[in-house]
């Protein structure tokens, strides 16, 4: 105690020593307007250059072409002189630095001023439409062919027109599948980013991760068709809509209704593999042998027919060469979320386009199932301009409860509206999209309801949720949810994620005052980025009225700056995050 005392006697006047004073916390305005707490954390010349970039964001040809221009840039001035340009306008902006060295002054800084990070390596191949298109036709048919077969789900097949998924995409990385060793490279990837999340955020980061990075595009169609087609079947066999689990239908349900079929060998060795519990069947197929090296997915994807008793295949062909890739994905994936758990790093794993995304949601579920019983480490995404997302939700709560484990999510509008609309209509199925902005809000604020409703009782520390939106009613909204079901920002139920570069007067007063806050912080060399950089302008032209809110606080914020004196202002922060 003495030490401390002494400590705290010679300690400089604003820094806080170790004591047992509460941290500190600012109050919150919720209405978003005070450019002091949202900037309080840059120097005057970062708030100018966050003028300048969102400048030529609101520059609609400037915009547009600048990918082109960015080209000629490079050639006209060379690289080092092209770097420090970036790095002085666009890249110092929306990326953190070139490496996890690099990035840790700005992670230690947002840390400093009550904000976390979500760590992505955002590097992308520079791919030609000619290119991405070719790569992603021959990676997602099978070996054996794409031959139409009874019950055929159309939307879960290569379309040539919609190959390149970058394709009306704005805010979302895509990854090609080149070949396995492609698939590998980027494992390591992400395997660094684990490290970096580890040693710069104090086990308080996560680390974004893509399943199509990780696999052959083909199999999370094959897949995705399999659950599909497995819905479809229980609705034929027992009426209703709806996941396999929401429906309530036991074993010996099953068993009536398939009447003397059921005592055919093949059919009763069906009925063993079948997840079950007291209300009901979980899962027709095995699931929690999917890591499994001897996992054969022709065999693990058969149902009895109704009317023959014969096994018949779900999952259209796929090659032995193809069963390996599969096992491969899974291993990258596993491999992944161990090495994270050992180094006390969360996973988010990133919703992707409707034709993978119910294979994506079941390995992330079942990861969840293996990994998430004692703590949260795996969380999933939830995108909810898709009409059936409440629904989603509602099924893996209830799968969530029943097994016992930690359920985390990420809800966010989404990334693929567009280019879902587009495709829904060119190949000739149902639009999975909501009909306007106005919907996808209700959507959201009606998941979100959902979830913070249930948090309550032997369910309050096992359920997680970020709310990642550039919404500020989206932000009030949720605080409003909190208060009424009285979650407190430490019950660390609630967080709040931004992107890196947008958004500060929203991240940085939540953080500063308690609340669970991240940046999403992307990083990477200079080149490599370019397409996330192209990305990120084209989404801020689409937030126009956003930018101009945040425009009007910076302008005021540089100018309150200039009028006190205060030009030269050194961010030094002194709180803690939650």
């Amino acid at each position: 105690m003495a030490l401390l005392r002494r400590l705290a006697v010679n300690a400089p006047r604003n820094v806080r020593v170790l004591s047992s004073s509460p941290p500190t916390r600012d109050d919150l305005d919720l209405s978003f307007n005070s450019p002091k707490d949202a900037f309080k954390s840059k120097k005057t010349s970062e708030l100018v250059r966050a003028y300048f970039v969102y400048q030529i964001c609101s520059v609609n040809w400037l915009v547009e072409n600048n990918a082109m221009l960015m080209k000629r840039l490079r050639q006209v001035v060379g690289q080092r002189m092209f770097e420090m340009i970036m790095k002085a306008t666009f890249y110092g902006q929306f990326v953190a630095g070139e490496d996890q060295n690099k990035i840790k002054p700005t992670i230690e800084r947002l840390r400093s001023f009550g904000v976390k990070s979500i760590l992505d390596y955002s590097v992308e191949e520079d791919l030609s439409q000619e290119e991405a298109e070719k790569r992603e036709v021959s990676a997602s048919i099978s070996a054996c062919g794409d031959t139409a077969e009874e019950g055929q789900l159309k939307q879960y097949h290569v379309e040539q027109r919609f190959a390149d998924r970058r394709y009306k995409v704005t805010s979302a990385r895509t990854y090609f599948y080149l070949n396995e060793a492609s698939c590998e490279k980027n494992m390591e990837a992400f395997l660094k980013s684990i490290d970096a999340v580890a040693g710069i955020t104090k086990s308080t980061g996560l680390m974004a991760v893509k399943l199509t990075a990780l696999g052959r595009p083909q199999l999370l169609l094959q897949l995705s068709e399999v659950i599909m087609r497995a819905r479809n079947y229980m609705q034929q066999i027992a009426g209703g809509h709806g996941n396999v689990l929401t429906h309530h239908k036991t074993i010996e349900d099953f068993q009536r209704y398939l009447g003397d079929h059921s005592t055919k060998p093949e059919v009763q060795d069906f009925m063993k593999k079948i997840t079950s519990d007291k209300e009901g069947i979980v899962h027709l197929f095995p699931w929690s042998n999917i890591l499994d090296e001897d996992m054969n997915l022709s065999d693990s994807f058969r149902v009895p027919d109704p009317k023959t008793g014969q096994m018949r295949r779900l999952i259209s062909q796929i090659s032995t060469k193809e069963e390996e890739m599969f096992r491969n994905m899974l291993r990258r994936l596993n491999h992944i979320i161990k090495i994270a758990n050992e180094a006390d790093v969360r996973i988010m794993i990133d919703a992707e386009q409707t034709y993978f995304q119910p294979a994506i949601s079941r390995i992330c579920l079942e990861m969840m199932r293996r990994y998430n019983k004692d703590k949260f480490l795996v969380f999933n995404t939830y995108q909810t301009y898709l009409k059936n997302t409440y629904v989603e939700i509602l099924t893996d709560l209830e799968q969530a409860q029943r097994q016992n484990f930690y359920w985390g999510a990420k809800l966010v509008r989404g990334a693929y509206i567009e280019q879902e609309r587009a495709r829904a209509a060119a190949m000739g199925y149902e639009d999975p999209t909501c009909e306007s902005v106005e919907a996808t809000t209700v959507s959201f604020h009606k998941c979100l309801k959902e979830i913070l409703s249930r948090v309550k009782g032997p369910n309050k520390e096992r359920l997680g949720i970020m709310v990642a939106s550039h919404n500020e009613d989206t932000v009030r909204y949720a605080i409003q949810l909190m208060k009424e079901h009285d979650i407190k920002p430490e019950d660390k139920v609630v967080c709040f994620g931004q992107l890196l570069g947008m958004c500060d007067h929203i991240t940085f007063p939540l953080g500063q005052a308690g609340y669970s806050a991240y940046k999403y912080v992307p990083y990477g060399p200079v080149v490599e980025v370019l397409p996330y950089l192209s990305r990120r302008a084209n989404e801020n032209r689409g937030f126009l009225q956003k930018i101009k809110k945040e425009k009007r606080l910076i302008l005021k914020e540089i100018v309150r700056r200039v009028a006190t004196g205060q030009m030269f202002y050194k961010p030094q922060g002194h709180y803690t995050p939650v």
